[in-house]
């Protein structure tokens, strides 16, 4: 979980990061985060920016799940590292397990959120990917509710050639959450459609109008993680 000193480093990060370019966070539903209850937290990943969103808006007693590669990646592995991510080892299954079922002991006796993407990589094609099992394991077995995260696109301030940022804005919209209470292994294929569905929607809900998510004034163009 964050600490009181990471909860501060990270503020100052956010802030700082936000003002170099000159980006804004349009944040709607945020209410559906603040509820006093365990849940599996899953959103969308296009860039670096999806986790400056993550930090605007992280809730109480939350942990990350995040690639272990991340952790090596200067400051913001740093910043990872404080804001209290579990890093998985992909290449050793047997590992990323034990954190998964450790983490969903953990969620009804401490009362924790988890967060995940579950596309399971940084994705920019003006679509979502396929979601991995993992998160949805997690929420069957721990029988919590799913809260999805939608990000709206970058496309219309981030160049996909050159990889670079002008300033904009990101819509974030918290989905209603999606219980799971009685739900078993044999649920999970649907479960993963009904949040896909209704985050792809979204995403495309989100990003219909470019001229309303695009570039503002502000900084000049800036290199893109």
């Amino acid at each position: 979980m964050v600490t009181s000193l990471g909860r501060l480093i990270i503020s100052w990060f956010v802030r700082s990061f936000k003002y170099a370019y000159g980006l804004r966070f349009d944040i709607k539903g945020r209410e559906n985060l603040e509820v006093d209850r365990p849940c599996v937290i899953i959103s969308n990943h296009q860039s670096i920016l999806d986790m400056m969103g993550l930090m605007e808006i992280l809730p109480k007693r939350c942990v990350q799940i995040a690639k272990r590669e991340l952790l090596f990646l200067g400051p913001v592995g740093l910043v990872m590292y404080l804001g209290g991510v579990f890093f998985i080892n992909r290449q050793r299954s047997s590992t990323a397990l034990t954190v998964m079922a450790d983490l969903g002991e953990r969620m009804a006796k401490e009362n924790l959120k988890v967060w995940i993407y579950p596309e399971g990589t940084r994705n920019d094609n003006g679509d979502l990917l396929p979601f991995k099992k993992g998160a949805f394991h997690l929420a069957v077995q721990a029988q919590v509710p799913i809260v999805p995260v939608v990000y709206s696109s970058f496309s219309s301030f981030y160049n996909l050639k050159t990889k670079l940022f002008t300033s904009g804005i990101i819509k974030v919209q918290v989905l209603d959450a999606v219980p799971t209470s009685g739900l078993t292994v044999a649920d999970i294929p649907k479960l993963m459609d009904t949040c896909h569905h209704a985050m792809r929607s979204t995403f495309f809900h989100l990003s219909r109008n470019p001229q309303e998510n695009g570039a503002i004034e502000g900084p000049a163009v800036q290199p893109a993680q």
